[in-house]
Formats: C-alpha cells, sequence, structure tokens
C-alpha cells in the first residue's frame, strides 16, 4: 500500500475475488437458466438521499466476471443523491449481471452508508474549525474501504491501524507503569511517529502535556472538563474528544473548542443504503 489516500488496485481487486467466491462458489445455479449468450441493460438505483461511495469495487465486480461489461456512471463517489436518482446503467451479458449484482451492491451500499453516516456528522460541525475523525472500529477486512468513505462524506482518517501511529491507552499505561515510563519508551522506539495519549482525568492531562506528546485524547469528559483542558494546554497540544460522542452530544463537544473528536458510530453503527438493480425491458 503506497499511501493511506489511494487504495491500490490489486487490493480491492483481492477483495472482490473473494466476495465473488463467497457468493458464487463454483456455479451459479440460477444464472445457468438464462442462455449464455444472452444480453441486457440494467439501471441501478438509489431509494434514499444518500452520499455515493464504492465505485472502484463496483467496477471491479463485473470486470472480474466479464470484461465486456458497460458501465455509465451519472454520479461520482462523494456525490450526494437523491432518492429514485439513477447511480449508472450497465449492459452486457446477462448471467455476469445477474452474478455479480449482490456482491457489487453489498460493497456500493456498504461505503455508501459509511459515507452518509459520515455526512450526518460532519453537516453538524460545518461551520466550526473542528475536525471529524474515524476510529478503528470498522467492519473486518473492509478499513480501507470504510476509511476511503469516511472521506467521501466529508470525515478525517485517523490512523489506519497499529502499524502507522501510536495511541497510548490505558491498559498501555498501566503495562508501562506510567504516561511518562509509556511516552519515553514509544520516543525512544519510534521517534518518528505521531505519539498520542489517552487520559481520564485533568491530573492525567497535565502527566501527558509533561510529556510533549503530539495529541492528547480526552476519554468521556464531561463538557466542563473539555472546556478546563481547552484553558489549560492553550493550544501547545492537539486536543482530541472521545467517549458519549453521539448525533445528540457532537455539536456540544465541538462548541468547547477541542481540535478533534473521534467517532466510532460513523463505521461501527453504519445502516446499508437501499439501493436497487433493475433490468430493462
Amino acid at each position: 500500500m503506497t499511501t493511506h489516500h489511494a487504495i491500490p488496485a490489486d487490493f480491492i481487486s483481492s477483495q472482490v475475488k473473494l466476495s465473488l467466491l463467497e457468493d458464487i462458489g463454483q456455479q451459479d445455479l440460477t444464472a445457468d437458466l438464462i442462455p449464455a449468450d444472452a444480453t441486457a441493460t440494467a439501471r441501478l438505483i438509489s431509494r434514499q438521499t444518500a452520499v455515493l461511495c464504492g465505485q472502484d469495487w463496483f467496477n471491479e465486480v463485473f470486470r472480474q466476471l466479464d470484461t465486456s461489461i458497460q458501465i455509465n456512471w451519472f454520479c461520482n463517489d462523494a456525490d450526494l443523491l437523491a432518492e429514485n436518482m439513477t447511480i449508472c446503467e450497465l449492459s452486457g451479458n446477462a448471467r455476469a449481471l445477474l452474478q455479480g449484482e449482490r456482491t457489487a451492491m453489498n460493497f456500493l451500499q456498504t461505503f455508501s452508508g459509511t459515507a452518509t453516516q459520515t455526512k450526518r456528522y460532519a453537516d453538524l460541525l460545518a461551520d466550526l474549525p473542528v475536525k471529524l475523525l474515524d476510529t478503528r472500529k470498522t467492519l473486518p477486512g473492509l478499513r480501507l474501504g470504510q476509511k476511503y468513505a469516511v472521506r467521501c462524506g466529508g470525515g478525517v482518517n485517523h490512523r489506519f491501524g497499529l502499524y502507522d501511529a501510536i495511541l497510548i491507552k490505558e491498559n498501555h499505561i498501566l503495562a508501562a507503569g506510567s504516561i511518562a515510563n509509556a511516552v519515553a519508551k514509544a520516543k525512544q522506539l519510534h521517534p518518528e511517529v505521531t505519539i498520542e495519549v489517552e487520559v481520564e482525568s485533568l491530573a492525567e492531562l497535565q502527566q501527558a502535556l509533561d510529556t510533549a506528546v503530539d495529541i492528547v485524547l480526552l476519554d468521556n469528559f464531561s463538557l466542563e472538563m473539555l472546556r478546563e483542558a481547552v484553558t489549560l494546554t492553550s493550544g501547545k497540544v492537539a486536543l482530541e474528544a472521545s467517549g458519549g460522542v453521539n448525533m445528540q452530544t457532537i455539536r456540544a463537544i465541538a462548541e468547547t473548542g477541542v481540535d478533534r473528536i473521534s467517532v466510532g458510530q460513523i463505521t461501527k453503527d453504519l445502516q446499508a443504503v437501499d439501493l436497487s438493480m433493475r433490468f430493462l425491458d
């Protein structure tokens, strides 16, 4: 993976290959009812307002089944879909269209669901300088796609995994003996990596500040505690709020002056977008 912002084509290809194997197995028993040389045209429609995401996965499904299938898109990833809007039209071998329909839509509705949920949160913060971040609470195997969907919805990516940033949490601190010990070891082993420390009190915040970390994660702080933390740090370190964040609370949390808010719900509690693919007469 060369960059966090461009998902390699071979990675998408491998995900699609596994998903098609899961669905088709050795043979599509129902598609065999259709003549092998039959062709068809199909239309993909959005049944609700949503943010589109996942075109590359959708395209790859049909590319792997039949390279002659043509897909004509009427919108792009990150575009807002209206109810009953035509997203794209497909034409080609009827069996291949039928075989790929469910897998292609699974990718598209899942990633569009993530992007749509992200936009709902992002819209609540549109006039504020705070960044809306995702977390590692993603669907197994689909993290890169969901992280991409978060960007399509107007959010910002937190670390992608355990390999590209250090987040020292409560159990790390307990195992290391103290915040100071954990941060010192992190700086010794990985001086070039961003270091973030999770704290659960203002006293722990002060300990983190004394270690000169890059970011402090304020876990389940009350609004009053968040405001105190912002005053205490005076911009010396980036502050991230997490815990108890939902559609009803995020605006008030943002107004305390924190720099970042991480929200597990945008990737964890998503609702797939309602899509429909219909063959045309």
